[in-house]
């Protein structure tokens, strides 16, 4: 019985180690981020988080999305999330007012959330930022609908049977 909890105690040390030393392996990694050259996912993804806090938005938008065709679906679902932060922060660089000459970065950002939304659909923080950048360029349709609702409700409709609202 003694041997038996020496042994399973034994395998989750040894399980545990491995990870430690594999969380060692990501920082260095981590640490030394200024090559991307790294094949740790991880250490990648710091880089383009340096590169986006710099304000080098073309090349850390290079690096998400080759992180968001990877293989890791984590992180492919985190990088997608900041691609559309990064061009939502691009759109609203100048202001909320400048925001409609940068509507295509915001369409952008729309596309992106809704793809992390796709992968997860649990993801409250990009339904949160995918309902903020519809409040800053809402979809045709939404604006169509509420005009078509509004105008429905302007109609006043006559209760006489025999009048006819078509005619002069």
């Amino acid at each position: 019985m003694f041997g038996t909890g020496a042994a399973v105690c034994a395998v989750l040390a040894a399980h545990e180690g491995f990870r430690l030393h594999e969380a060692a392996r990501v920082n260095e990694a981590i640490a030394a981020a200024t090559a991307v050259s790294s094949a740790l996912p991880e250490a990648q993804f710091a880089h383009a988080v340096a590169l986006a806090k710099r304000g080098d938005y073309e090349d850390a938008l290079k690096q998400y999305k080759a992180l968001g065709r990877g293989s890791r679906a984590d992180i492919a679902t985190d990088a997608l999330y900041n691609v559309g932060n990064l061009q939502l922060r691009e759109a609203l660089k100048e202001g909320r007012e400048a925001a409609v000459r940068a509507l295509p970065l915001i369409e952008l950002a729309k596309q992106s959330y809704r793809g992390v939304l796709r992968r997860d659909p649990q993801s409250w923080d990009a339904r949160y930022n995918l309902e903020r950048a519809l409040w800053l360029a809402p979809e045709l349709d939404e604006v169509l609908s509420e005009s078509i609702t509004r105008d429905a409700e302007n109609r006043v409709m006559s209760t006489l049977q025999s009048t006819r609202a078509d005619l002069p």
